[in-house]
């Protein structure tokens, strides 16, 4: 299945990986407030960290400086870029920071596909992460100034494992299904990954849809507010798939690499894997395999089809 991005979130992410001027990819050394959410075993990882303009009052203090490191796709790497782009552009304090929220993320963006709600979900919990660590380094009682944690470090998310594939638990379900406006079974996988794995806390007692009847009743699902939708891509065959990658190659992946200098060549495609090499600057540049992984790779998976495999040759 591919992705429909906006043309935003395809250009955000793009630039990224480049590394253009402008952009948050890497981690602060020394940082003032590190978070983490997520994991590398569950295919997404988010950490976040931040440097501040210190005032003699902790409370005035300033976030100048925001960068992210992240295992995950290009609604991640977006999401992360646009959270660091509304925090740097409105000097914002770390406790006025946690007014961001995800629905700012995916409005940022234009649109997410509803299947890539969670990743603005990871930014927001990874800076409350961050404010924590912060508000502990300068003294900052954050109960005390009326913050409440609403991320997996909130004191009441203590309880019961819902979905133990992804550890979560019921309070922050809760919490969460009443926060994000989730509706459905759906909504809960998409925003939360809970319940996307082996599917067994979805209809079980005390599971994803008791929890959501006794939140909401059972009056008719509220539509979500995601802004689009996934393009199922079922059914293409294999010419209609080298097709399909071959376009996305030339629009979307080699105007890229020739604004470096650099350019493309497609080889073969056996299945679902992807034979090609880099050519021009691109070729012996020393960041040729991280080209390959976080520019080709991740644009195809995202816009033919997530199970394709690109191989240099």
């Amino acid at each position: 299945m591919a992705w429909q991005y906006s043309e935003k979130t395809k250009r955000i992410f793009m630039d990224a990986v480049q590394g253009k001027p402008g952009t948050h990819l890497g981690e602060i050394e020394d940082a003032d407030g590190v978070g983490q959410h997520g994991s590398i075993v569950c295919g997404d990882a988010l950490k976040f960290t931040f440097r501040v303009k210190k005032d003699p009052d902790p409370l005035k203090d300033v976030i100048t400086e925001a960068k992210y490191l992240t295992f995950g796709c290009t609604s991640a790497i977006a999401a992360s870029e646009a959270l660091c782009a509304l925090i740097e552009g409105h000097n914002l304090t770390p406790i006025q920071a946690l007014q961001i929220k995800n629905q700012d993320i995916v409005d940022f963006l234009e649109g997410l596909p509803q299947q890539k709600i969670h990743c603005s979900v990871m930014g927001a919990e990874a800076l409350e992460a961050a404010v924590v660590d912060w508000a502990q380094k300068r003294g900052v009682d954050l109960a005390a100034q009326g913050v409440k944690l609403t991320g997996a470090g909130a004191e009441d998310d203590d309880g019961r494992v819902v979905c133990k594939c992804f550890g979560v638990t019921e309070p922050y379900l809760r919490r969460k299904i009443k926060e994000l406006n989730l509706r459905t079974i759906d909504d809960i996988v998409s925003a939360l990954k809970a319940g996307g794995m082996c599917g067994a806390c979805r209809y079980a007692p005390g599971g994803l849809q008791d929890i959501l009847n006794e939140t909401w009743g059972t009056g008719e699902p509220a539509p979500t507010t995601v802004a689009a939708e996934p393009v199922a891509e079922e059914g293409m065959s294999p010419f209609q798939r080298y097709r399909k990658i071959e376009k996305v190659i030339d629009e979307t992946v080699r105007p890229v690499l020739k604004g470096d200098g650099g350019d493309i060549e497609l080889v073969d495609i056996k299945d679902w894997t992807v034979y090609c090499g880099l050519r021009g600057a691109c070729a012996g540049c020393m960041g040729a395999s991280r080209t390959l992984q976080l520019i080709v790779e991740r644009t195809l998976k995202d816009q033919v089809d997530e199970r394709i495999r690109v191989v240099p040759v």
